[in-house]
Formats: structure tokens, sequence, C-alpha cells
């Protein structure tokens, strides 16, 4: 991996409004995730906002959770999060998505930034890239399934 950051794009034929209802509430996460190890929150359904902070209970090879904190949010256009775990100690990637309104629904860029991961150097020379891009891709697959007519 040559940036920090790698995306995936698909135009989904539904609304922005629509589409950030769904990425907005924590509690469906687990609904549209393609990555697979997703498996929930304790967070009840409501709609996040700038600096709201969730936990996710994930999987993969093993059980753990993760915090996250919304930082950047513009309605309709734009949400990110930036993951933790370990209280802090490990993590800090930005999960990004951004919605533009296009010819037949929405154009729905996901972006898996580490600039402030404390684990990027070693997550660039992983397999992580790749893992986190073909995860990408299915959850805009699965995010379509839900939305689409």
């Amino acid at each position: 991996m040559d940036t920090d950051t790698i995306s995936v794009e698909r135009t989904i034929k539904a609304s922005p409004a629509s589409i950030f209802a769904l990425l907005s509430d924590a509690a469906r996460h687990s609904d549209f995730d393609g990555s697979g190890t997703v498996r929930g929150t304790r967070q009840e359904s409501r709609p996040l906002s700038l600096g709201s902070r969730f936990g996710m209970a994930m999987h993969q090879g093993f059980a753990y959770r993760t915090s996250n904190e919304v930082v950047e949010f513009e309605p309709d256009r734009r949400i990110a999060w930036r993951t933790t775990g370990a209280k802090g100690l490990i993590g800090g990637r930005v999960w990004r998505y951004v919605l533009e309104p296009v010819d037949g629904g929405t154009l729905v860029t996901e972006s898996w930034d580490v600039s402030r991961d404390r684990q990027k150097f070693f997550l660039k020379r992983s397999k992580m890239p790749a893992v986190a891009k073909n995860g990408m891709r299915k959850t805009l697959d699965r995010l379509a399934g839900h939305l689409e007519p």
C-alpha cells in the first residue's frame, strides 16, 4: 500500500438521505458489513452525530471489541468514525463514507484511512489493505441490497 488511504466506490440506486440514514445508525452496521467481522453493538438504534461514541462487538479469528468516535459528519453527504481498541492503545483508522448524488442514484465512496493509526507501518505492509478493500466492495454491495428496489 503506497498511500495511507484506500477507497472503493459504487453507484447505489437510492437517495443520499436513505443511504446516510443506514450508515448513521450504528445498531445497523452489522446488517451491511461486508467484511464479516462486525457482530453487533450495544447501541440502541438512534442516529449518530459528530462526536458520537459507540462500541462494536467484532470477530476476526477471535472476538474483540472496538470503540468508535464519529469524527466527520455532514448529513446526507459524509460520515466517518475512528476505530480504536484496547482502551485506545491500538488502532486509530478511520472508516469514511462520502455520498454524491448522480444520475440514477448516489455515488458512494467508502475509504479506509490509516494515516493516524498507531499500527500504520505494519498495516500498510500486511495483507490488511487487500482484505479491507475486498470487504468494502462487499459492504457497498450489501448497502445496495438493502436500499435498491
